[in-house]
């Protein structure tokens, strides 16, 4: 598995909030200050469930990975509704990085915090075929400012959250470091209770979850 460096990500990220597409009245806004650093170790991952729930599982996934889409769909979905849900399974999303597509996703996905963040997963993932394919960057933004707009989030905010260069650091950095501490290769990658697993379908998924629980 290859990633971009950080120095690349940050530059992508610079080129980003510069972008006319973000705002809608450039000329007419003001300069932003300098943002503070923001520390790597405050960066959350979103979970879903109950926090009691016996069973923990993180996966890392790239909004920009057409197994995670696949994941998401065939599996993902179903986990939620069997285990997710009835109280079973504690699921944290841990973002990875391949490209400034899925680092620009990801803001629009944190950009609605915990009430909006899966909801926005949702969409991301449901529609990666039309705003990840695009080879017009600025078309990127515009399709992943509609996902945020339809899910509730203002074009303020999406502007605030996409020109958040000190939180694009933090959050390389945080990737970084939970990709060497679990030795991440490829996405989508399970960690079920400390123990990594590949890709898999729903029903091995199921079978693994269910011998935890006894059934």
């Amino acid at each position: 598995m290859t990633t971009i460096t950080r120095r690349v990500l940050l530059a992508m990220a610079a080129a980003l909030a510069a972008s006319p597409v973000l705002a809608q009245d450039t000329e007419t806004s003001a300069p932003a200050d300098p943002a503070p650093s923001v520390d790597p170790a405050t960066v959350k991952d979103f979970s879903i469930g109950s926090a009691d729930a016996p069973i923990k599982i993180t996966e890392y996934a790239s909004y920009t990975c057409p197994h995670c889409a696949r994941f998401h769909a065939d599996v993902f979905a179903q986990l939620k509704l069997d285990y997710i849900d009835t109280g079973k399974v504690y699921f944290t999303m841990r973002e990875v990085y391949f490209d400034r597509y899925g680092l620009w996703a990801a803001l629009v996905a944190r950009c609605g915090g915990d009430m909006k963040y899966f909801g926005i997963q949702d969409m991301l993932f449901d529609q990666q075929q039309d705003w990840a394919a695009q080879q017009d960057p600025s078309l990127v933004v515009q399709k992943l400012r509609g996902i945020g707009l339809a899910a509730g989030l203002t074009n303020e905010q999406l502007d605030a959250c996409l020109q958040d260069t000190a939180m694009v650091e933090a959050m390389v950095k945080h990737f970084e470091e939970g990709m060497q501490a679990d030795a991440i290769e490829g996405t989508p990658t399970l960690i079920i209770d400390g123990e990594k697993h590949p890709n898999m379908s729903y029903g091995d998924l199921k079978t693994i979850l269910d011998a935890k629980l006894g059934g």
